[in-house]
């Protein structure tokens, strides 16, 4: 990595980085000091960065480096740093050798990076280890990629089965299912999802698609609102469900056909089978990102619990207990 390059990473990259390997912060420390010379205070930066990395070093005391490294990739892979993690991969694997889990980060890169390909079949190498529902989870956003969403669901169901609890696979299973026609299928894990993880942009999109394609525009437009959706991704998901509608016939439970996401993206360029970044190894069976302004990180209580919104049907599968699964 060249010195300027560690210079601009982000300060979580930048820590993992200062004690992944001794070489490597001695290098990053020089490289640093060459930029910030010209400053009088440059020997006291570099004390506090070398102090900042040797307080993570003792904290995670407890684990390998190995396991370090492995977080470093994870770290660059959340930054969208896809094509870089690759050669870090490499360099894990060359030290330490293969693993499961260094296959699954590879596995993601390859897919994120258009190496459909080779992706599958790191994925599938992933089916006989303790990995194996990031396997089925990864084939199954490849699946979906293709259009071919019966198919991505049965491989997501299986993923689903292996970890209940992952919200941002049962969000993804929700879409694949509405995509394949199987609409009655979609709510449980959409609910599911949005109940596991309230804050969840693609969870609350996909389920308010699944309401516009039921004919639900009253809970649909409370969900939105709640969530305080840009006018841009609420008509987004109002084009997306008329699409999807009308590629299965009249009626909504009509299967779909699996090629309508070759004409998602010309919904005002706003819906397309990509994932909404809510995890950046998230597949493509979702809404496509949108910016949502006047955010500013704050929800109320009522924003962050879909059960509520509504005096009518509850959103929650269980109006008892509203958090759903803890």
């Amino acid at each position: 990595m060249k010195t300027l390059d560690f210079c601009m990473c982000s300060p979580a990259v930048r820590r993992l980085l200062a004690f992944a390997s001794a070489g490597a912060t001695a290098l990053a420390f020089t490289g640093c000091a060459s930029i910030k010379d010209q400053y009088a205070a440059s020997a006291d930066a570099q004390q506090r960065m070398a102090a900042e990395a040797a307080a993570d070093t003792k904290a995670g005391a407890t684990v390998d480096t190995q396991a370090t490294y492995l977080k470093l990739v994870e770290q660059m892979q959340k930054e969208d740093l896809w094509f870089a993690s690759l050669a870090h991969i490499d360099a894990l694997e060359r030290r330490w050798g293969v693993s499961p889990e260094s296959t699954r980060v590879r596995a993601d890169a390859l897919r994120q990076t258009g190496q459909a390909e080779g992706a599958e079949a790191a994925y599938k190498r992933l089916l006989t280890t303790p990995q194996e529902s990031a396997g089925y989870r990864g084939l199954g956003l490849l699946a979906g990629a293709r259009g071919q969403y019966a198919e991505a669901v049965q491989l997501l169901k299986q993923a689903q089965r292996r970890t209940p609890t992952d919200s941002l696979l049962l969000s993804d299973l929700g879409y694949a299912s509405l995509r394949a026609g199987q609409v009655d299928e979609a709510r449980l894990p959409l609910m599911q999802a949005l109940q596991l993880q309230p804050d969840s942009k693609q969870a609350q999109a996909n389920l308010a698609l699944y309401f516009e394609m039921t004919h639900q525009q009253e809970q649909a437009t409370a969900l939105m609102d709640a969530n305080r959706m840009p006018e841009a991704t609420r008509a987004a998901v109002r084009a997306a469900a008329l699409q999807m509608r009308a590629a299965g016939g009249s009626a909504v439970r009509s299967p779909l056909v699996t090629s309508v996401s070759a004409s998602a993206s010309a919904i005002a360029a706003n819906v397309a089978p990509t994932a909404l970044r809510d995890d950046p190894a998230s597949g493509p069976l979702a809404l496509k990102p949108a910016r949502w302004a006047g955010m500013d990180g704050a929800r109320t209580a009522n924003q962050l619990n879909p059960s509520v919104l509504t005096s009518g049907t509850p959103l929650s599968p269980n109006p008892t207990s509203p958090r759903g699964t803890p």
